[in-house]
């Protein structure tokens, strides 16, 4: 069977160009949804986008074709996307990386099919079908690098997260399966229960305890705090952040879901000095930390959180509203068979 030469990409069809020799087409088969993909349509994103981006950065499928130069795939495997093309090891991204980011200045996922480089691509999870793999890319790995990027999460330490987003529930799953204690923010009794259910040991709803910074620490074991925060909210939230990170400890920098707009009490620098913590921006990961979290996946039997409302490709708009109005509970979804 002959190579497809165009692709159905959400609201219209793109010729897939020529391989080049070390290309895989890949037969994306779903993706899921970032709070970035939302930022970029408002035209708020701070990266580089390139006019008419195809969408997405996470997706798995299965390849289709390689070119002349590819040894490590072969038609037939099944893949996931790496969110930087070519970031292969490093603490952060450079500019350069940011010129190869899926969904933003490259092409993405939201796609029938894909040419991606071959060193821009992952072996899916033996453990994970195409929809649970498709949510790896940008949630998973943030998560596992704000865990273990610095220093490795231990058993017995102890992980503060934020709400029921993708990086918070990976980052609770990750943290389970290492042996850490984790507490749980969240917004509603409902949303606490789902939570209890996947395991966490300390649930707080932060619209009944607005102190939720001191509460957690006083969960945790000996009251000393927590090791690492997923830091989610923004600058409206890192001060109850501040106020639960153990001397030593870890706050990840992730994300601005209340916005970017500083609170008028924003801890300083010195907040950081005078807890003795480290603040870490986190941008995804590289590939070294990818290739270990898909061992860790595999090991351990962990299978990702995926909200149950079921999105195909041309239901893409209704997906990104779905996400804009905080309904969903994990990954949302995009099948794209």
């Amino acid at each position: 069977m002959s190579a497809p030469t165009t692709t159905n990409a959400w609201a219209e069809n793109q010729r897939i160009p020529e391989l080049s020799p070390t290309d895989v087409l890949v037969k994306l088969h779903a993706g899921s949804l970032n709070y970035r993909d939302l930022v970029i349509c408002q035209g708020k994103y701070p990266r580089k986008v390139i006019e008419g981006v195809v969408p997405g950065s996470d997706g798995a499928g299965e390849v289709v074709a390689v070119g002349p130069a590819v040894s490590r795939f072969k038609r037939g495997d099944r893949v996931v996307t790496a969110f930087y093309q070519d970031f292969f090891g490093g603490a952060a991204p450079t500019e350069a990386n940011s010129d190869k980011a899926l969904g933003g200045s490259a092409h993405g996922t939201f796609r029938q099919y894909g040419a991606f480089d071959e060193q821009g691509l992952l072996p899916l999870p033996s453990s994970l079908n195409y929809r649970e793999g498709a949510t790896l890319s940008c949630a998973a790995l943030t998560a596992w690098n704000s865990l273990n990027g610095l220093q490795y999460l231990k058993p017995g330490d102890c992980v503060l997260t934020q709400g029921t987003g993708g990086v918070s529930l990976f980052a609770i799953q990750f943290a389970l399966a290492t042996g850490a204690t984790v507490i749980a923010t969240t917004s509603s009794n409902t949303k606490a229960e789902k939570l209890r259910r996947l395991g966490v040991h300390h649930v707080i709803n932060y619209r009944e305890e607005p102190n939720w910074g001191a509460k957690a620490k006083a969960l945790s074991p000996q009251g000393l705090g927590c090791q690492r925060i997923i830091e989610v909210g923004g600058p409206k939230t890192v001060k109850q952040s501040l106020q639960a990170v153990a001397p030593g400890g870890h706050v990840a920098m992730i994300g601005f879901l209340i916005g970017f707009e500083k609170d008028e009490d924003h801890p300083s620098f010195l907040e950081a000095f005078s807890r003795m913590c480290v603040v870490r921006g986190i941008e995804v990961g590289n590939r070294t930390q990818f290739e270990e979290m898909i061992r860790a996946i595999e090991a351990s039997g962990i299978h990702p959180v995926i909200d149950p409302t079921f999105f195909h490709l041309k239901d893409l708009p209704a997906a990104f509203q779905y996400q804009y109005d905080q309904k969903h509970t994990g990954k949302i979804v995009v099948s794209i068979e």
